[in-house]
This record gives structure tokens, sequence and C-alpha cells, in this order.
């Protein structure tokens, strides 16, 4: 049976895929074992090592759950202020004016050439040098500076993209109807080209998640992998238990924002899905007069 993407294999493609199968899970297998042997010969899996974890809450109390908030903090904080922002500079790079597309394109493409973790530094003097704020919470505003700068230029490429996506007689339509332009775009577009957008707007705010750690690693912020390296220190080098511990914390954060988006991204389409049914002129008629009151049927019939 032959596909229009491949053709369909034959026997000795069917026996050579099998063999290359049974190659991949038995070196897969070895390596899997080698990581496991190395890691009980270094005491890395003795039961002392992840006793802190599942016995008493002194590990959680101190070290992670501190970290996780504060993790929780500077992302939040960067999502609430970059997704607007991102949105704004977006919109902005599809103006007509000269005056307003070009500045917010030189702002994007330059803010999005630069590194996260430069960003964050340059907020960091930034902050020690103009600004009055404590030595204390320097690493959190240099955090989110870096987090809001970067992500808000690749979130208004994203919104940017989103709304050119949309056909062109959406923009034609809505200008025929008689809407401005701001109203296009708020009321035809933007709700329109959200549902396209999300996945990529949910794996930047996955991306945000993941980047405070650089602030844990460079800026001493007090983040969730930061909690890392002391509390290895306090439990007798348990490295591997702690990282995997954090790791799986990571996970879980990512898995629900993007299992909260997905739900989200299906409620949508759900809600902008229509009936497929076909209106005459008289249930047109009555469907605007039941929404404006009766003004529109009155104004027809006359």
């Amino acid at each position: 049976m032959t596909s229009v993407l491949y053709d369909a294999q034959g026997p000795r493609a069917k026996r050579r895929n099998v063999v290359y199968t049974a190659v991949f899970l038995v070196a897969a297998a070895a390596v899997v074992w080698w990581v496991y042997r190395s890691l009980a010969d270094k005491g890395q899996l003795d039961w002392e090592k992840w006793k802190p974890f599942f016995v008493g809450t002194e590990a959680w109390t101190t070290y992670i759950l501190p970290g996780l908030k504060n993790t929780l903090i500077a992302a939040s904080l960067s999502m609430l202020i970059a997704l607007p922002l991102g949105a704004v500079f977006g919109i902005a790079r599809l103006s007509d004016h000269a005056w307003v597309r070009i500045p917010a394109s030189v702002v994007v493409e330059f803010f999005r050439a630069i590194p996260v973790l430069i960003l964050m530094i340059f907020g960091l003097a930034l902050f020690a040098k103009y600004t009055s704020v404590n030595s204390d919470d320097r690493p959190l505003y240099a955090v989110v500076t870096g987090l809001v700068l970067y992500n808000a230029s690749v979130l208004a490429e994203i919104v940017r993209a989103g709304i050119l996506s949309l056909p062109k007689g959406q923009t034609e339509a809505a200008h025929a109807i008689g809407l401005r332009k701001t109203q296009t775009m708020v009321s035809i577009l933007l709700p329109q080209a959200v549902t396209a957008m999300l996945p990529a707007i949910v794996s930047q705010l996955v991306v945000i998640v993941k980047d405070t750690a650089i602030g844990g690693a460079i800026l001493t912020f007090p983040e969730l992998l930061a909690s890392v390296s002391p509390m290895s220190s306090y439990y007798g080098a348990n490295t591997i238990a702690c990282f995997t511990i954090v790791a799986l914390i990571y996970v879980a954060l990512n898995f629900a924002l993007t299992t909260f988006a997905s739900w989200l991204e299906r409620r949508l389409r759900r809600s902008k899905r229509g009936t497929g049914a076909v209106l005459g002129a008289e249930e047109v008629n009555e469907l605007n007069a039941a929404e404006v009151g009766g003004g529109f049927a009155t104004g027809a019939s006359a």
C-alpha cells in the first residue's frame, strides 16, 4: 500500500527496522544500567540521601518551598508585565504610521537579539547605581527586568505573526462595514488570533519559568534551583536526589501550565464553533432586533 507521503515498506525494510529497534532498545537498556550502577556505587541511591524529602518537612520548609515561592513570584511578575507589553509592541509593528512602526520594530529586534543573562546583569547594575532598591531585592528586580525585556520582544513577534496569519478578508470585511482600525484590531483580529497564538505563548511562558534559574545561578537570586547547593551540603552531598526533586517540581509546574493552556484553547475553540445553520433574512432581522431592542427591525421595516 502506497501513501502520498511515503511508499509502504517491503519485507527487507521491515526486518531491518525490527533489527534497528532491537539494537536501540539494547543500547538504551545498557546506558540505563550503567547510570544505575554508577549512582549505586557512589551511594547516590542510598535511602539516607533521599530520606529528607520523604520523612519530615525540614527540607521542604527550609529550602524547597521558599525557593519555589521566589520562582513563582519572579515568573508571575514577568508574565503579567511581558504579556500586555508584548501585545502592545506586536500591534505597534503592524501600524500604518511609520513613526509608530519603526521605533517598535527597533525595540523588539534589539531586545530579542540580546541574551536574557546580559539583560539581567545590566538590570542589576542599573538598580544598584540609579535606584534606592535595597541589595536584598535587587536580584528579583533584575531577574524580572531581564525576563520582561526579552520575553516581551519575543511575544511581540508571536502576536504579530498570529495577526498576520488571519485571512485578509477579515480586515476587508471589517472595513466594509465601517469599523475603524482600532475597532477591527480589538473586535475582529485579536479574538481570532488568540487561539492560534496560544500554543506559542504558552511555550514562551514555560521559558519564563525555567529562565528564572539563570538569576539563581548568576545573580544569587534565591529561587528553586539555587536551593540545591545549600540543601545538598546540609544533607551530606545528596546532589542527585536534590536535583531530581527540583527537576520533578519544574516538570509539574510546566505540565500544569501547558495543561491549563490546552484546556483554555479547547474552550475557546468550542465557544467560537458555529452551528452551521443557514439563516434567512427574517431570522437575521429577528436576531438583530433582539440585540438592539428592536431598532434594527424597525429600520428594516421602514
